[in-house]
């Protein structure tokens, strides 16, 4: 019986093909993956990482750097003006530079501990200078005339020695300020103190915070220093930094013309013209004598040097205008052939 042409065709499949789609389908998953972007299986992947949208990093590490360099400063600074006011050695000794959200910073400060809360006029935010009480206590002990040695406590600081090392905190406070000074002049204030992180709320939970670690050593204590500063704090000096950075890398070294002022008119500039004539010995020098004649070669008119004020600068032609005796410039000299002539018309080697 013959097929019908208008019947559509039905696509079978025989056993081998079949079991080949079952041996497709129980291969590993493995070797099926596949680089985004149509690269072979047996390429490197990607890396991925992750990022914290709710904390991001505003500071680059160039911006780090350059604010590393900022308190290095701060810290020879501090520690030479703690040294002259304690009569005493105070080492400090950078340990970390970072940025960190407000909640870690606060959980990262041990108890009991001494926390002054300052503020920098005119900038706003409110930060914290972090203070192990044991080298708190070690310098009150020195500024009521002691010999500096560590005290062996574990507790928090007393209204009459936390007045003592107000100072000490003021001295912090202005050498950090100090640094800034060439951006915006400021003043710091204490405007309270705390013993416990964990009740701070001078900032939002998720603030970003620029957290300086220092290690200090006083006599034979040696405990760590903390100052945290909001990033919304420090932003304006920030991006002054990165306005100035821009603004450097944009100039392009150029060469600029002085203007012209009439006050120049009236000054004056001594100009000479000189040949590099012959080389003669001492001898026949020193037996030179009124009448005699030194034979120069006849170029030597086209190769006279113009001095002004005793660099030379042009080469001319002498002639005669007149009844004067005329010099007519020729060409420049370059500049570094210029920097070479000394004053006696002789090239330096």
């Amino acid at each position: 019986m013959a097929e019908d042409p208008q019947k559509p065709q039905v696509d079978t499949l025989d056993q081998s093909e079949i079991d080949r789609l079952i041996a497709q389908s129980l291969e590993p998953q493995e070797a099926k993956k596949t680089v985004l972007g149509g690269g072979s299986k047996h390429a490197t992947p990607p890396k991925v990482e992750q990022y914290d949208f709710r904390n991001p990093v505003f500071l680059s590490e160039g911006e780090l750097r350059r604010l590393r360099l900022l308190h290095e400063d701060f810290i020879r600074y501090l520690s030479a003006r703690l040294s002259l006011f304690l009569r005493m050695e105070f080492g400090l000794k950078m340990s970390g530079l970072t940025t960190v959200t407000y909640s870690k910073f606060c959980e990262s400060l041990p108890s009991p501990t001494h926390l002054s809360l300052f503020k920098v006029e005119p900038l706003v935010g409110v930060g914290i200078l972090d203070i192990n009480p044991r080298l708190a206590l070690t310098v009150a002990d020195r500024l009521l005339g002691g010999r500096g040695h560590s005290v062996k406590a574990e507790r928090y600081l007393t209204e009459i020695e936390i007045a003592l090392i107000e100072d000490v905190i003021l001295a912090f406070l202005e050498e950090w300020c100090a640094q800034w000074k060439s951006d915006q002049e400021m003043h710091p204030s204490v405007i309270g103190h705390e013993n416990n992180g964990r009740f701070l709320q001078t900032s939002p939970k998720d603030a970003i915070v620029l957290a300086l670690t220092l290690e200090a050593s006083f006599g034979d204590c040696s405990e760590q220093i903390q100052i945290g500063v909001p990033y919304y704090t420090i932003e304006p000096m920030v991006k002054k930094m990165q306005a100035k950075r821009q603004k450097d890398s944009a100039v392009a070294p150029s060469v600029r013309r002085s203007e012209w002022h009439a006050a120049y008119d009236r000054i004056t500039l001594p100009v000479r013209a000189e040949w590099q004539a012959v080389e003669l010995p001492v001898r026949e020098i020193a037996s030179l004598r009124v009448g005699d004649v030194i034979e120069l070669p006849a170029s030597i008119c086209q190769e006279t040097r113009v001095l002004l004020s005793g660099t030379a600068k042009f080469i001319g032609t002498v002639g005669l205008d007149t009844d004067r005796v005329a010099i007519q410039i020729t060409r420049k000299l370059p500049a570094e052939d210029a920097n070479q002539v000394k004053p006696d018309g002789r090239k330096s080697p």
